[in-house]
């Protein structure tokens, strides 16, 4: 054995992940698939490295200095930061055989070298749905459907979709005559629920410029609480702003119409979403009983995103569910379980001369899309079943001499110890109803 061993140790920001977690991650990014495509979105993949200039200046200058960003060869490439700027690209290259208006979805790993924290790494997956090509409302009003029906499928039941409009800030700061400090208010506001309003008033003087009288008229107006009629009267001496207004009370309404529950929607103008390519409509998703974890879902509209990369019109809304922050969130809210397979039935090896009649029933209960593992090495059946356990089975077939000359099993339901004999023509519906039993 060498003296110099590497010590084996993952860079800050990233992660393994044992088979516990994976298999919740996996079975995350699955409900995400039936969902994105019981509404018709198709599935992309875009490449994990971008030529820079794609990238840059697209989210924002605290996103420019997060790129993973390289020479490769003469090339100045950077690893993607989110999956919308490659669907821009990808649009932008594709339309003319896409044909719009074009739904996708992708799951996909993105890289940012930001501060880590809980449920935020440098390294994350995102499973994004997006509409390309439409300005209508109805896409707006989609999104906000599939964003409720996902955290539904997922199990959530406690949770708030909280809508803003980014045309509301626009207004108001057009209407106090900054519109072209936009990026720092937002920076500002986005700090909202760490400093509170009179840091985020101290901010709006102190670092983006603004006087006293227009950063309380942002505080006051940009606020949690604040109401579609208290908005319309602020904003009454500026079209965007009122436009905003209109905007908001249309999605509102149409969703309830549609059937989504009105104690999962909120308001909630101090959303500002950090990245600057959005435009309109504005999401964030949070849990009611971990809300210190962060929007678990997020996204908006953005109408200009795809104009960097072709004449074309090419307007834009969409969402990202953020698995990893979500599975910080189940863990902490336990909700995670500890079994580690996705086989819930276990075949001991018992009789060391009765491999192929273990492996044949394997086959015939896998064809009948049950999952079933059947363990490597005829050794104590003591240590096979605490393996067993250990592993998360639910159930254990055993069968020796005995069991085979009455051509029977015995069935171990391993969280009770209960074990029954089952004639080998019953097994199959027997496995079914114990694997529906809680």
């Amino acid at each position: 054995m060498p003296d110099n061993l590497i010590e084996p140790r993952v860079v800050k920001g990233f992660r393994d992940y044992l088979p516990a977690m994976m298999i919740v991650r996996e079975r995350l990014m699955e409900t995400a698939r039936r969902v994105f495509r019981s509404y018709g979105f198709s599935p992309i993949d875009t490449p994990a490295l971008e030529y820079a200039e794609v990238l840059l200046g697209k989210g924002g200058e605290e996103s420019d200095k997060q790129l993973f960003r390289f020479m490769q060869g003469k090339r100045d490439v950077a690893m993607r930061f989110d999956l919308t700027v490659p669907l821009a690209r990808f649009a932008a290259q594709h339309a003319s055989t896409l044909g719009l208006p074009f739904k996708r979805y992708h799951l996909g790993t993105v890289w940012r070298g930001e501060n880590t924290q809980k449920g935020r790494y440098r390294e994350f997956m995102q499973c994004d749905f997006d509409t390309i090509g439409t300005l209508s409302p109805g896409a707006d009003l989609e999104t906000l459907l599939v964003i409720h029906d996902l955290l539904a499928a997922i199990g959530f039941e406690r949770f708030t979709i909280r809508v803003n409009n980014r045309m509301i800030l626009n207004g108001l700061l057009q209407q106090i005559g900054v519109a072209d400090r936009t990026t720092g208010v937002l920076r500002a506001i986005d700090k909202l629920t760490k400093i509170g309003a009179e840091g985020v008033a101290n901010e709006l003087v102190e670092h983006v410029g603004l006087d006293a009288a227009g950063a309380e008229k942002v505080v006051s107006v940009m606020r949690p609480d604040v109401t579609l009629d208290e908005l319309e009267t602020a904003l009454a001496d500026n079209e965007t702003g009122r436009q905003g207004v209109v905007k908001l009370r249309e999605l509102f309404a149409t969703a309830i119409a549609a059937g989504l529950p009105a104690e999962r929607l909120a308001l909630d103008v101090s959303i500002a979403r950090g990245l600057d390519y959005y435009t309109g409509t504005i999401y964030e998703t949070f849990l009611t009983d971990l809300p210190g974890i962060g929007s678990v879902c997020s996204g908006g509209r953005y109408d200009n995103l795809a104009e960097l990369f072709t004449k074309e019109k090419l307007p834009g809304v969409g969402a990202s569910l953020g698995l990893d922050r979500l599975l910080a969130a189940m863990e902490e809210l336990q909700l995670l379980g500890t079994t580690s397979t996705p086989a819930q039935i276990f075949i001991a090896y018992f009789d060391a001369t009765r491999l192929g009649d273990y492996q044949r029933l394997a086959r015939s209960l896998r064809a009948e899309g049950l999952g079933v593992e059947v363990y490597p090495e005829a050794t104590g059946l003591g240590k096979q079943l605490k393996y067993a356990d250990r592993k998360g089975f639910k159930l254990a077939l055993i069968a020796g001499s005995t069991e085979f000359a009455a051509d029977q099993w015995q069935v171990k339901q391993l969280a009770t110890g209960t074990t029954t004999q089952v004639p080998t023509a019953e097994l199959l519906t027997t496995l079914r109803g114990l694997l529906r039993s809680p």
